[in-house]
């Protein structure tokens, strides 16, 4: 009777243990805000046709920007350390995966044990006779062979939590992924139109140093009839010889922004294939941009951050059920004996034992407590993360339309002005010719005509950039 007595007062104390470590911390609720304007204030139109939904080779129209893309597609290294990382965690979808079913191996081995004489083993084993008249060996060998398991009961679905965690982790690889592509067509595109402009650029300064040394020369001649000094000389010389340094600092813009784009394409510098008379001339994609709510859907960025918040909840409820009693089945069946004669005689070396562990914290939780609050802080972080990426993207495409509207007008304004500039260098030359004009009047016309020409050039840039970037700030180019 006082037997039966210990065994329901052994099970009380470890259901007690097991209860007390069901006690939990709660986990901080914050709802996400997913909310997002109707429509962008500086939309024309306002209707569904994203031209995020765009395929990039059908985006981009100039057949060299597309062959560059297409090899920065292959090449790029970031690229191709992003696909790695996207091995990486659809390893970890495996590794959890694996721990939701039984351990099963194989053992082998062998010893030898020699036991002192007086004691309880010693003494047990000196009295004993493996067969009438037949001693137990000493020392005592020991061979063993058989298969053995492990079974982790997920009895509080945890297991399944971390492989639901780990795969919404490379589910957010995936998108970040994406997102990497999208950035990467962007820049190459940016580059490869600031590169455009740089050679644009170089030849309106080239035909600008042949335009002042014709002017030069006109000066001499005037100071050669002792109609200007020799100030006036000195003043178009050093003209001249500053716009020539112009030239070289672009060539190396030129350099620097071809080998930009090298990098990007993952190879060593050489030329970059291009058309150069066609950048004046390019005229900007018209952009449709949907409804603010598309960015959700397309924006690789706040799916990555949306994978990332479901994953940072599950890591929350995974540190709560460490707090939880686990169950674990082990099992071990094989042969043992001291002698290999005696390995394979049954049933006498068969082995085999079963055992159903219940395991509980109880006292010393501070580390499950710190893991459970860091979880639930970086819940927390996932949450302000999600809604900073939502805010942005709608920023950048609001930003971004208003930039085009206004590089717009902008630059029909500049086109006016370089009109009116190369206008007004031919009548400076009259008036400076019929003696109606100083030098420095011709002198400040021709560096207002080449400031105005370059910043024409800087203009058209920029708009052909903005509609890269809203196309990009749309979610466009990944998919």
């Amino acid at each position: 009777m006082a037997s039966q007595t210990n065994k329901y007062w052994v099970v009380g104390v470890l259901l007690s243990a097991a209860m007390t470590g069901c006690k939990v911390p709660k986990v901080t609720q914050i709802q996400e805000n997913k909310q997002v304007p109707q429509q962008f204030a500086e939309a024309l139109a306002q209707d569904t046709t994203n031209s995020a939904n765009m395929k990039w080779r059908d985006f981009f129209s100039d057949p060299n920007l597309v062959a560059l893309i297409d090899t920065a597609l292959k090449n790029n290294q970031e690229l191709n350390v992003t696909l790695q990382e996207l091995a990486i965690a659809k390893n970890d979808i495996l590794l959890r995966k694996g721990a939701l079913k039984p351990s099963v191996g194989l053992r082998a081995g062998g010893g030898v044990e020699k036991v002192g004489r007086y004691t309880s083993q010693g003494a047990g084993d000196a009295s004993t006779e493996i067969a009438p008249g037949k001693e137990m060996p000493d020392p005592l060998g020991d061979l063993k062979i058989g298969a053995y398991a492990s079974w982790e009961i997920d009895v509080w679905k945890k297991l399944k939590d971390s492989e639901q965690a780990a795969l919404n982790r490379y589910l957010a690889t995936v998108e970040g992924k994406n997102f990497v592509l999208s950035s990467l067509i962007a820049e190459v595109a940016r580059s490869y139109y600031e590169l455009l402009a740089l050679d644009n650029q170089l030849t309106i300064i080239k035909q600008n140093i042949e335009l002042q040394d014709n002017a030069l020369e006109v000066i001499k001649l005037q100071k050669q009839a002792a109609r200007v000094t020799e100030l006036a000389v000195q003043k178009f010389q050093a003209e001249v010889l500053k716009t020539k340094g112009m030239e070289f600092e672009t060539r190396q813009q030129i350099k620097e922004t071809e080998n930009r784009i090298n990098f990007l394409l993952g190879r060593f510098p050489q030329e970059i294939k291009r058309d150069k008379s066609s950048f004046v001339d390019m005229v900007p994609a018209k952009v449709q941009t949907g409804i603010p709510s598309q960015l959700l859907s397309n924006r690789p960025d706040i799916r990555e951050a949306e994978y990332e918040l479901a994953a940072a909840k599950l890591d929350v409820q995974i540190a709560r059920k460490e707090f939880y009693p686990s169950l674990e089945i082990s099992a071990a069946l094989g042969l043992q004996a001291f002698k290999p004669s005696y390995l394979f005689k049954m049933p006498e070396s068969m082995l085999y034992n079963i055992i159903g562990e219940l395991a509980a914290p109880l006292l010393n939780k501070n580390g499950l407590k710190a893991e459970f609050n860091t979880a639930n802080s970086k819940q927390i972080q996932a949450v302000y993360n999600y809604e900073k990426a939502i805010l942005n993207a709608y920023l950048e495409v609001s930003t971004q339309l208003s930039n085009i509207e206004n590089l717009g007008k902008s630059y029909d304004f500049k086109t006016k002005e370089v009109e009116v500039l190369n206008n007004s260098v031919t009548v400076s030359d009259d008036l400076f010719k019929s003696a109606r004009a100083d030098y420095m009047e011709v002198l400040m016309t021709q560096r207002d005509v080449l400031d105005s020409k370059l910043e024409l050039i800087e203009t058209k840039k920029q708009q052909l950039n903005a509609v890269v970037n809203i196309y990009k700030d749309l979610g466009g180019g990944w998919k």
